[in-house]
């Protein structure tokens, strides 16, 4: 009797000591890991920014991703003045750190939006987003803009690239989604997204962004065919979702008042 309670108690202590010993190899792991797995984020952020902005090439490795990257300038901006602010004001050193995601879900770094203009279906925005320009002999002639907002299942993640007019689209991509495969997934496909390249966001007088998705197609001689893209395929909401985010993006509640500010040389 005393020996099957000896055995008992040995088992359990063992079991004990195995568990604690599992529990500190892996969250040891996990600690070890974690600044590969932040490196390999963000490759990946750096890898769709040149994809929007059609800069990557096809089997880069890692090294030619960072060469091409350190081209861009990364600042932040103030969405509501559109201005630049320093990484300090919003608590980073580096931009790069910055995470406008997380932002929006902290009230004091983000704003309410009424549903009323909530075009994206975003509920908050943050104050301060992170963007990436590129210049040359001392001309903006590139920037590239995160965007996102909510389609038919999902909130879609990407970025959109302007060329230097700040109206001209030079790619459009998301890298996150959950939407259907095959249907709103479409987003991925390149041939829908050669589409965007070209298309610009405004009229002349630049006063609200223009973009639209057209069920159907968009014919050889369709009005306002500068932009217009084809819709997705039995996608209608995720479309619908599409042409949303992008005008609100675009819009006096996104980027407009830093791209204004851009154009006439204030920041």
């Amino acid at each position: 009797m005393a020996k099957a309670k000896e055995t008992v108690s040995r088992t359990l202590i063992v079991a004990l000591v195995l568990s604690i010993v599992f529990s500190v190899v892996v969250s040891t792991a996990a600690v070890l890991l974690r600044p590969a797995q932040i490196q390999n984020q963000n490759l990946d952020i750096k890898t769709n920014i040149l994809s929007a902005a059609g800069m990557l090439e096809s089997g880069s490795s890692a090294e030619q991703i960072e060469e091409a990257f350190a081209r861009f300038d990364v600042r932040l901006v103030d969405l509501d003045t559109g201005e630049f602010v320093e990484p300090s004001d919003v608590g980073v050193q580096d931009p790069m750190k910055y995470d406008m995601y997380k932002a929006a879900s902290d009230p004091q770094m983000s704003t309410n939006i009424p549903s009323s203009e909530d075009k994206a279906g975003i509920k908050r925005r943050p104050n301060v987003a992170k963007v990436y320009t590129m210049s040359e002999n001392g001309q903006i002639n590139r920037v590239v803009l995160p965007i996102h907002g909510y389609g038919l299942w999902s909130t879609l993640y990407g970025f959109i690239s302007l060329e230097g007019d700040l109206n001209t689209i030079e790619g459009l991509g998301f890298y996150a989604h959950a939407e259907t495969p095959g249907l709103g997934g479409e987003v991925d496909n390149p041939r829908w997204k050669r589409q965007w390249v070209g298309k610009e966001v405004y009229n002349e007088d630049r006063s609200e962004p223009q973009v639209r998705l057209v069920k159907g197609g968009v014919s050889a001689d369709a009005q306002d065919k500068e932009h217009k893209v084809d819709a997705l395929s039995g996608a209608t909401l995720t479309s619908r979702g599409v042409e949303q985010l992008v005008n609100y993006w675009m819009g006096d509640r996104g980027y407009a008042p830093f791209l204004q500010k851009l154009r006439e040389g204030e920041v």
